[in-house]
């Protein structure tokens, strides 16, 4: 029954929950990051297209691949498709709700208390991971409030930060394959099993703004003051797991388990605590959900690198001090999730056990609840964004680069994959391992409640040898077991275990099986009786009387099991037997018949005897009998090898023998000398065979190893080669389908830009013909084809090349070729042959740089002016005409009582010129004599008011001097049009009744 505790050990199983965050400093809105590569733009527009509100409640931030040495239009494209305010980050600017912030290009980013950080990449082209980046830092900042979305792109970034995200309670979308352009990224996240939601881009606004207004929408969660009381509902979803997994949650934080449940109700938009427990009790999947969820997988190589590196320099010197050459390592990983933690301390134990240049036989077990995590942890296998946690040189040499379907994977090196022992195992019911140098269990008791830790603390000191050590998380610590455990370094979480007795029992961790009998109940505290096995119990005294030593064995002669004193014919070495051979540990005198026997076995399936074997044990030969005898077994081939110490022949049956032999003693001798002379040679014989053929294997096998590992190193540098070049290529292909999506969308807003110019153009009516700095035509409207002979063919001609239907005017190339020398503009009014007329500009063309690139023609149509201005001076002409045959003075003003015309009548009595009088106001006329406030007042109201002046007279003195009275009658005078008006003043001299001419 001792074996049974080992047992336990080796199969053993921890419960590594997925950690769930505390409450955040940031503001209390969720975040979403969204991380996409190749094809996200389009992704972009219908994800945000399905957002109709200006104010959704949270915030996004688009983490997009781009090429470092390019401009990035993406928040100006993505504009075009929200409410909200867009912006390009910059460093050091704060998140708030309803806004969008893009990142610029060559730059990472992080979030650290809602506040954006850049910085430029330290990384070189092709193994940056921006949305790793961003969704660790989001998931670390934001805890439960982190919302990552997975679009189009390439590779596997993104990956991790899922993980992340999930591992604080997060929550993750990820676009369906079949809605992508290129599903690398999303696919690969949906490969973690962690992705809550597998939707279209234009399905996933939906949804989210559903999930948020169910897990936010009523605000932070106000602190518990005072004792915590069971919710209604919760003790239910506990036995739902509990028995369904076999493990209870209890004894864990109660605020851990409730945001869980919290989360898995908002994914299935349920409400109350109870509904979900009547969703859940029928729903095997959703209880592996829920328990998925409470188990957090966020780990990652060398997480906390400060740590990692205290460990290395404070920890592991002093254990291989401990330990001689040869000597035996035991390390346990408790939690170890998907096994980064674990391969990340067997390439520390391996890095320093080359530097010391002994060899140690390395033990490490790593453990975890999560059945799921465990398989994937034995797999070795990881995303290539692993790079991003690893150093170039770890990554080379303890990983090996695989290629599958596109996608690159990294699988850990057989050296550090047959370090590691995995399994499950659940630190809180089942026994620890034992005799361990080092446990390591980091953050997991921070999510235990404090009887659990109380509880677990003692169990590792029980399980650590005098010394060992204890490496926990940054967030916790040995708290009131300071007794146990002296600090080695309080920073980075190392304790060094204190000599001290232990104060626990193991047994007090074992769960009692209680059996169901159809029988009254037992009283509290009674033991059930148990059903001995009387064969059980015979065949055990019979195997202790006999002193037979026994070996289970499989075909090639590996140890399973041992039985009685096997040391007397078998050489253990030290530590454990599960990788030990029953062939190599045969003492002298045993080693050739066991060998025989056990291939004779395994080939005949029959029972192999030796009556007599001379074994060499302390010193001595002792006579031993062998039997080797198959063990029928389901689906093995399992052998027995019994062993039995023969009793020395009796001195009398040896006499007696000799007296009833008729053979003389020296025939006696002779014979047996001669029996024993055959079976030395025989025996050297097949030790010399033996030897010459391992000599010969050996050779050959060092000549192949030595030409195999020549051609690995080439195919390793060759692999590494390619792969950075794969990487590259990958990085630029998927920037240059970022840059292709941008500048596609630039063509269509300039093809739509282009349009609308040109039915602009058209609709004017204005002629316009764009010219080159050669003159060469580039376009034109249809309206100048009709004033220049143009057909679409003419595009790339020289303007002058082109007849014109314009009459008298042939200079067309000599003014387009001065606006371009001069850049002065050009203007003149042109009339065609059928008499059209129309105003003929020619300017410089500016581009928005202020280039010069050619001139800009355009015919404006002026027929309508140039009928009204023809008919304004007819119309004139006839008006001068009939005034100057009126005998006396008239004058016609504006309505700013400027003249506009002035008959020969008065021209002469008042001895001026039409140069002085037109446009020239009235007031100003006879040296101010015609200023008059009285007359300015008269004339005001003509026009407004349609008033007269009558008889209004003025006093006036004529050209000699002599004084004089006018007499000035006014009317309103309307324009052919009906709109033109003016005012019509006519006027006589008072004492003869004329004005003298």
């Amino acid at each position: 029954m001792g074996g049974q505790l080992e047992d336990w050990c080796t199969m053993a199983l921890s419960d590594k929950p997925t950690e769930v965050a505390s409450e955040p400093l940031a503001p209390y809105f969720p975040i979403v990051g969204i991380g996409a590569s190749a094809g996200g733009l389009a992704a972009f527009e219908a994800f945000f297209a399905g957002i109709p509100v200006a104010e959704p409640g949270m915030a996004f931030v688009l983490v997009q691949h781009l090429a470092p040495d390019h401009e990035s239009i993406l928040a100006e494209l993505v504009r075009r498709y929200t409410h909200m305010q867009v912006f390009e980050v910059v460093d050091g600017m704060t998140v708030r709700p309803n806004c969008t912030y893009i990142i610029p290009p060559n730059r990472d980013m992080e979030v650290v208390g809602g506040v954006l950080y850049l910085e430029v990449p330290a990384e070189a082209r092709g193994h940056r991971l921006p949305v790793d980046t961003f969704f660790r830092s989001l998931a670390h900042d934001q805890r439960e409030r982190a919302i990552g979305i997975i679009l189009s792109g390439t590779g596997s970034d993104g990956t991790l930060g899922v993980r992340a995200i999930k591992g604080e309670g997060g929550m993750v979308m990820a676009q369906t394959s079949d809605t992508t352009e290129y599903d690398g990224m999303p696919r690969n996240a949906m490969a973690t099993g962690l992705v809550d939601y597998e939707l279209p881009p234009s399905e996933m606004a939906p949804q989210l703004l559903a999930y948020v207004a169910r897990l936010f929408g009523e605000g932070p969660r106000p602190q518990a003051t005072g004792p915590a009381r069971p919710e209604p509902g919760l003790n239910e979803v506990l036995s739902a797991l509990r028995a369904r997994t076999g493990h209870d949650f209890s004894q864990y934080k109660p605020n851990t388990v409730r945001r869980r449940i919290e989360r898995r109700m908002a994914v299935h938009s349920i409400d109350s605590l109870t509904d979900y427990v009547g969703f859940l009790r029928p729903t095997r999947d959703e209880v592996d959900s829920l328990f998925h969820d409470l188990m957090i997988g966020v780990t990652q190589f060398f997480r906390d690198p400060e740590s990692f590196q205290a460990l290395e320099d404070l920890v592991l010197p002093k254990i291989f001090e401990s330990k001689p050459p040869g000597g035996v390592i035991r390390v346990w990983s408790a939690g170890c999730s998907t096994g980064e933690e674990a391969y990340s301390l067997a390439i520390l134990l391996t890095e320093r056990m080359e530097r010391l240049k002994h060899n140690y036989t390395l033990q490490l077990f790593a453990t975890d609840i999560d059945n799921e995590s465990i398989a994937s942890a034995r797999a070795g296998l990881f995303p290539d964004s692993i790079a991003a946690d690893l150093s170039p040189e770890r990554l080379a040499r303890f990983f090996v680069a695989e290629t599958a379907g596109g996608v690159v994977t990294y699988r850990i090196q057989k050296s550090i994959r047959d370090v590691v022992i995995f399994s499950e195992q659940s630190i809180i019911k089942d026994p620890p391992f034992s005799r361990l140098d080092l446990i390591v269990c980091r953050n997991v008791l921070i999510y235990m409640g404090a009887e659990l830790q109380r509880k677990l603390l003692p169990l590792f000191h029980y399980a650590l040898n005098p010394g060992g050590f204890l490496f926990l998380g940054t967030s916790e610590t040995v708290g009131e077991y300071g007794a146990l455990f002296g600090v080695l370094d309080r920073k980075s979480k190392l304790f060094e275990r204190r000599n001290t007795p232990t104060p626990l029992l193991i047994d007090r961790y074992r769960v009692p099986k209680v059996e169901v009998t159809s029988g009254r109940p037992l009283p509290l505290g009674a033991v059930a009786p148990r059903a001995h096995n009387f064969r059980e119990l015979t065949e055990r005294a019979i195997l202790q009387e006999l002193g037979v030593a026994a070996a289970l064995v499989d075909a090639e002669g590996n140890l399973l099991y041992l039985h009685g004193r096997t040391g007397l014919y078998l050489e253990l070495p030290a530590g454990e037997t599960s990788d030990q051979n029953i062939l190599k540990m045969a003492r002298e005198g045993l080693h050739r018949e066991l060998t025989t026997s056990l291939h004779k076995a395994v080939a005949s399936n029959e029972t192999i005897h030796c009556p007599r074997l001379r074994v060499k044990t302390n010193g001595d030969y002792t006579a031993v009998s062998l039997t080797v005898r198959p063990v029928p077994a389901p689906n093995a081939s399992l052998f027995l090898v019994l062993l039995e110490v023969l009793p020395p022949p009796l001195e009398g049956s040896t006499l007696e023998a000799h007296q009833t032999d008729p053979r003389s003693d020296e025939e006696v001798v002779d014979a047996r000398l001669e029996a024993l002379r055959q079976e030395v040679r025989a025996g050297q014989e097949y030790i010399q065979t033996t030897k010459e053929e391992l000599e010969s294997s050996n050779e050959e096998l060092r000549s192949a190893v030595e030409e195999m590992q020549s051609v690995n190193e080439e195919l390793q540098s060759a692999n590494e080669e390619l792969e950075t070049s794969r990487e590259e290529m990958q990085s630029v292909n998927e920037e240059l389908a970022t840059v292709n999506a941008e500048l596609q969308s630039k063509v269509t807003d300039l093809s739509r830009a282009s349009d609308d110019m040109n039915n602009l153009l058209a609709g004017t009516g204005v002629g316009t013909i764009f010219v080159d700095l050669r003159s060469r035509i580039s376009r034109f409207t249809p309206a100048a084809a009709e004033l220049v002979n143009l057909i679409p063919t003419d595009v790339g001609r020289p303007v002058g090349h082109v007849v014109s239907n314009l009459d008298g005017y042939d200079r067309l190339v000599e003014d387009v070729q001065g606006v371009l020398d001069t850049l002065v503009p050009f203007e003149r009014e042109v009339k065609t042959k059928l008499g059209a007329w129309f105003m003929l500009r020619i300017r410089p063309y500016r581009t928005l740089n202020n280039v010069i690139e050619g001139a800009v023609i355009s015919f404006i149509d002026i027929g309508t002016r140039k009928f009204a201005q023809l008919e304004l001076n007819r119309a004139r002409t006839l008006a001068e005409t009939l005034s100057s045959t009126v005998p006396q003075p008239l004058l016609l003003l504006d309505k700013a009582q400027r003249i506009v015309l002035a008959n020969e009548a008065f021209l002469t009595v008042f001895h001026l010129s039409k140069q002085e009088t037109e446009g020239v106001p009235i007031a100003q006329l006879g040296g101010g004599q015609w200023d008059r406030p009285e007359l300015h007042t008269l004339l005001e109201t003509i026009l407004p008011q349609h008033t007269t002046i009558d008889g209004y007279e003025m006093p006036f003195r004529g050209h000699e001097g002599a004084p004089s009275a006018l007499r000035l009658n006014g009317r309103r005078v309307l324009g052919a049009d009906g709109e033109d008006e003016w005012v019509l003043l006519v006027m006589e001299d008072l004492r003869s009744g004329r004005i003298e001419r």
